[in-house]
């Protein structure tokens, strides 16, 4: 039996293999890259595999041979294989077909960055919409048209099934394990990452065991902007002396390479006079389950309402944070479908914030809050409201995407969106 869950970059993949010569899939292990690469390729090539690495070192050619498409799986092993692929590739574009997976940015960069001959489509986990657990009535391409066209669809899904899906994680093959395998793999997930993974890249981290209270610093911030010195003190046990600016920098920038963190960055407009906007991104694990795995938190926890830790510089829940983090790891594939970009908004003295501003190439965007309620009101709407007033016509469309059962839009035309009900 298929088990394969369609994902949505599936679309822009078979739209990129059939007219281009050459496509990396890039993102962190266990998203499904290889998977999605396998269904397409004729002739693989898995350089995770001891010995097959071993041959391609000792005759790279091989890595060319074969009936395309060619996929070259963790590429980054066999750095020269980039290399390799962009020669044929300038040598016969019309015939050249590869795919290359990877899961970090190799420790020797390529010579070349391969603009112009191989383009690069990131994966993520999966998305709500893509877990099979309702069916999407919303879609964000829609929403970006600016026809603002109505809202509607129910859903059942209740907090506590959100407080799941963010524990199960987008990972697909963690996320079908039952409850205690799932948590020992993704427990496992981050040891190997720590422990072994980052060996590859020659990061020269020595102190796993800093690096870990660093990484658990930066899990307790998510979805917020808590300043990097803030997440380093935090990383400090008892009266120890924190790791010097420079070595949490080397730490962000390790964990980056592998797509463990993925910082939302902050929306700097240029279409509108917005003014005193903060340039600070928010902090995001490329799953929120890798988050309550780094601070040892089950759904019962989660769901009981245990606060943030004091460095998040934000009141609320860690549900609530998290929730947060779950749509923006959707709403980030929704909108790569639609070749659009996700960031977020506040203002320098934090009067105001939009949670995901999702901005089409022409500038407009579309302004998304995540509320961790089922009952959207006037206060929750009031920042969507505000940017409104100030950018007009540049707003496509604005709605609260909440833990609610019905889509619909509100007098004053914001939409409310179940999350389950948003899609691509």
């Amino acid at each position: 039996m298929d088990a394969y869950l369609p994902r949505i970059v599936d679309t822009e993949l078979d739209m990129l293999t059939e007219g281009l010569p050459a496509v990396v899939i890039e993102g962190p292990r266990a998203v499904g890259k290889t998977e999605t690469a396998l269904r397409r390729a004729r002739t693989v090539h898995r350089l995770d595999d001891a010995r097959q690495l071993a041959i391609v070192r000792g005759d790279p050619e091989r890595l060319l041979v074969g009936e395309p498409p060619i996929l070259i799986d963790e590429w980054q092993r066999y750095p020269d294989s980039w290399d390799m692929v962009r020669r044929r590739v300038d040598a016969d574009p019309g015939t050249a077909r590869f795919l290359l997976t990877g899961s970090a940015a190799p420790a020797t960069p390529p010579t070349h960055s391969g603009a112009g001959r191989i383009v690069t489509l990131r994966m993520h986990p999966m998305a709500l919409a893509e877990r099979d657990r309702a069916e999407p009535t919303v879609s964000l391409s829609e929403l970006l048209s600016g026809a603002r066209p109505p809202l509607a669809g129910t859903s059942d899904m209740k907090l506590s099934d959100y407080a799941l899906e963010i524990e199960q994680s987008g990972f697909p093959a963690i996320r079908e394990l039952d409850r205690g395998l799932r948590e020992r793999q993704i427990d496992s997930y981050l040891d190997h990452v720590v422990e072994h993974d980052i060996d590859e890249l020659g990061s020269g981290v020595r102190d796993r065991a800093s690096l870990r209270r660093w990484l658990e610093a930066f899990a307790a911030a998510t979805a917020t902007t808590a300043a990097y010195t803030s997440i380093r003190d935090a990383a400090t046990p008892g009266a120890g002396d924190p790791p010097s600016m420079t070595t949490a920098a080397m730490y962000r920038r390790v964990m980056e390479q592998m797509w463990i963190i993925e910082e939302l960055p902050a929306w700097l407009p240029t279409r509108s006079r917005l003014r005193r906007l903060a340039a600070s991104p928010k902090h995001h694990l490329t799953d929120p389950a890798l988050v309550m795995s780094s601070l040892g938190i089950g759904v019962e926890a989660l769901l009981d309402g245990i606060t943030t830790p004091q460095v998040t510089q934000r009141d609320g829940t860690l549900l609530g944070n998290l929730f947060e983090s779950l749509m923006t790891q959707s709403v980030r594939v929704y909108a790569q479908a639609a070749r659009a970009r996700v960031s977020h908004l506040r203002t320098r003295g934090g009067e105001h914030e939009v949670d995901l501003i999702v901005e089409r190439r022409d500038g407009r965007v579309v302004a998304l809050e995540v509320k961790l309620t089922a009952i959207v009101d006037d206060d929750d709407v009031r920042h969507l409201r505000w940017l409104e007033d100030r950018i007009g016509d540049n707003l496509l469309d604005a709605a609260v995407i909440s833990t609610g059962h019905e889509a619909y839009r509100r007098q004053d035309g914001i939409g409310v969106i179940p999350a389950a009900l948003l899609g691509a």
